[in-house]
């Protein structure tokens, strides 16, 4: 019988299966994921009033370790859209995102972003959103890696202009655009079936719906979002505080797409130990599992997953379970997922002793 390994050697071990193991990320915000880097480049090539150091642009791009609420979080997207109203930058951005993601082995990603956030200086819809179709499916080619999009409508915009969205939206389909959400200031605009017509025209477009919902409110919000009858929920860990509520999620079969540290950021919940990961999973709450923001939250997939086993609890078999769950609640069709569900299962079945308590 092998001896067991020493606390440092189990840590190291558990971090290099993490790295290795590929990985489904379906909560990830395009403007909230821009490189440094290229921010810089842009606000110099489009006069924007911008830091020009690296110091300075990581301080204007990163939100604080713990924001006094979601409305502050939100601030750090301010220079982002900025720096993202044509296309070659949409294109360019898009692109990075897929290539970053698929250097820590991200095999599966959906990106969403909100196209009339993006054409304050008149850019049309339509080609904002096919230059973010363009530069995820080119990145994609390179780098042999699944990525579907979603468009976001916000919560604070006019609902026909949110109709509008769903409308042009649908019409990307066959590029790749296959999801419809909704999100913002909650808090102010906490009522999502305002824009019942726009998840109505985004389904009659064939998009899958999901929306952002708790990041203000708690279970409440997330009782409220699940009235448009969505696949998944962004967020909502404030649903582990309502045990009907979870219940119905399970017999729903509606997903959380969770983001631990972006939670926190937000002052969703207090602490990383804090949060309803583990719980909600263990209670059979469909959970997934993603960084919300590359840039804004500071942190690599591979990171978040790290963060769930050592700070959140998550065993390494569970961490396992919510990853390839997430192929399971994909917005892509059949014919794609099952290459990845076959890659997925001979990766583990490499590992070996990942089913048990998952």
């Amino acid at each position: 019988m092998a001896e067991p390994l020493e606390p440092r050697d189990a840590r190291r071990l558990t971090r290099r299966l993490i790295g290795e193991m590929p990985k489904t990320e379906l909560h990830l915000h395009l403007d909230g994921s821009l490189r440094v880097d290229t921010a810089i480049e842009l606000a110099q090539s489009r006069r924007v009033d911008a830091p020009r150091t690296v110091a300075g642009m990581r301080a204007a791009l990163i939100a604080p370790e713990r924001c006094r609420d979601q409305a502050e979080l939100l601030r750090a997207f301010d220079l982002p859209i900025a720096l993202m109203q044509d296309s070659e930058a949409l294109e360019r951005i898009a692109a990075e995102l897929v290539e970053s993601k698929a250097a820590e082995n991200v095999r599966y990603m959906e990106i969403r972003w909100g196209p009339l956030l993006h054409i304050a200086r008149g850019l049309s819809l339509a080609d904002g959103i096919a230059a973010v179709c363009r530069g995820a499916r080119r990145a994609s080619e390179r780098a042999g890696t699944q990525v579907r999009l979603i468009a976001t409508a916000i919560r604070s915009h006019e609902a026909g202009a949110n109709v509008a969205l769903a409308e042009a939206a649908a019409q990307f389909r066959g590029n790749g655009l296959t999801g419809w959400d909704l999100a913002g200031p909650e808090e102010a605009f906490p009522d999502p079936l305002l824009h019942a017509n726009a998840f109505a025209a985004a389904r009659a477009g064939g998009l899958r719906i999901t929306l952002h919902a708790g990041e203000w409110g708690g279970a409440a919000q997330v009782r409220r979002a699940i009235d448009l009858d969505p696949e998944r929920i962004a967020h909502g860990p404030g649903a582990a505080d309502d045990p009907d509520l979870c219940r119905e999620l399970i017999a729903r079969g509606i997903a959380l797409d969770l983001c631990p540290t972006s939670n926190v950021q937000a002052g969703i919940v207090p602490s990383l130990e804090d949060h309803p990961l583990a719980r909600l999973h263990r209670a059979g709450v469909a959970v997934t599992l993603s960084t919300d923001d590359t840039t804004v939250s500071d942190i690599t997939l591979t990171d978040e997953y790290n963060r769930a086993v050592e700070r959140i609890g998550v065993t390494l078999p569970e961490l396992w379970a919510i990853d390839r769950h997430g192929l399971d609640v994909a917005f892509a069709d059949e014919a794609s997922l099952a290459p990845l569900r076959n890659e997925f299962d001979a990766w583990a079945a490499g590992v070996g002793d990942l089913e048990a308590g998952g």
